[in-house]
């Protein structure tokens, strides 16, 4: 006969077991704070003195007062449009040039280089090791009056043209607009190559040639295929070189004349010379406002966050 057994008394629960401590979850936030400190103190605190400096009145002998003087901006854009204009003009054209030159040899280096690549990346940098200052000055030289480069543009009538379209004055190129968009893609060409480089490079050559094996011609894989992948890089390079070049003053000073003068030089002058700090820190603000709006409609325009 079976025999009934007494039920087992019912197990008491387990205690919940607490979660593992994370350890360590505030390093990262540790290792911001350098980065967080320097930005705070040498960006954000000069920003925010600046920004009051714009709306001071006075003088350097009696002294600035924070009168909340807003119309400092509108005289400053009344007075310096032009200046506002041919800085954005001469920034375009040299970011227009940049990317003209730049592109055919990032795809050089990207696809064509093989064992030049490193020498090659050597001399796209190789400006680098130079001052902007010593750069700007040997442009100087090249663009001379009487020199082997304004001959030969002299020789085959490049400079009649050029006269015509009023970016040159009869046989010389220095002091014209030539002459500062001439140094502004040098000295900015290298931040137009490296993001293209860096953007081509990712591009996995089998789409190429899945591109050829779907008979498509070369021009038709580099519109279909190689360009809409590299916009990435073609948008880095295009605010690396246009935002500084907007607000260079080097190029325009030392290669053109008061005619070709940009916002840059405005500012440096109303900073240095004429010591009207209010003014000057109004264009300031202006022409960083003015970069900021381009830059989003730019960005939005392009249809790419992927940034190299």
């Amino acid at each position: 006969m079976a025999t009934a057994t007494p039920d087992a008394p019912p197990l008491a629960p387990a205690p919940a077991k607490r979660p593992p401590r994370r350890r360590g979850r505030w390093t990262p936030y540790w290792l911001l704070l350098p980065g967080l400190l320097w930005l705070f103190v040498f960006f954000a605190l000069p920003m925010v003195y600046q920004a009051s400096t714009s709306v001071q009145t006075g003088s350097l002998e009696e002294g600035y007062k924070v009168t909340w003087h807003f119309a400092t901006y509108w005289d400053a854009l009344a007075d310096y449009w032009p200046q506002f204009l041919r800085s954005v003009l001469y920034a375009g054209a040299a970011t227009i040039l940049c990317l003209i030159l730049g592109y055919p040899l990032a795809y050089l280096i990207a696809f064509r280089a093989g064992r030049w690549r490193n020498l090659i990346m050597i001399l796209v940098i190789a400006p680098f090791f130079t001052s902007f200052l010593i750069r700007t000055l040997a442009w100087k030289t090249i663009l001379a009056d009487g020199g082997p480069v304004v001959g030969a543009l002299n020789s085959l009538h490049v400079l009649d043209v050029t006269s015509w379209l009023g970016i040159t004055a009869g046989d010389r190129v220095l002091a014209t607009p030539l002459a500062v968009v001439c140094g502004l893609t040098y000295n900015f060409l290298p931040f137009m190559i490296l993001p293209l480089y860096t953007s081509l490079e990712r591009i996995d050559g089998r789409l190429h040639e899945a591109a050829g094996d779907l008979y498509a011609r070369p021009f038709t894989t580099f519109r279909k295929v190689t360009f809409p992948l590299s916009m990435p890089g073609v948008v880095s390079g295009t605010l690396l070189t246009f935002i500084p070049a907007s607000g260079d003053y080097v190029n325009a000073d030392l290669l053109g004349s008061t005619d070709t003068r940009m916002i840059g030089n405005v500012i440096q002058t109303q900073f240095l010379r004429i010591l009207d700090y209010p003014t000057a820190a109004a264009l300031s603000f202006i022409l960083m406002a003015a970069i900021l709006v381009m830059v989003t409609l730019y960005i939005r325009k392009s249809g790419t966050e992927d940034l190299v």
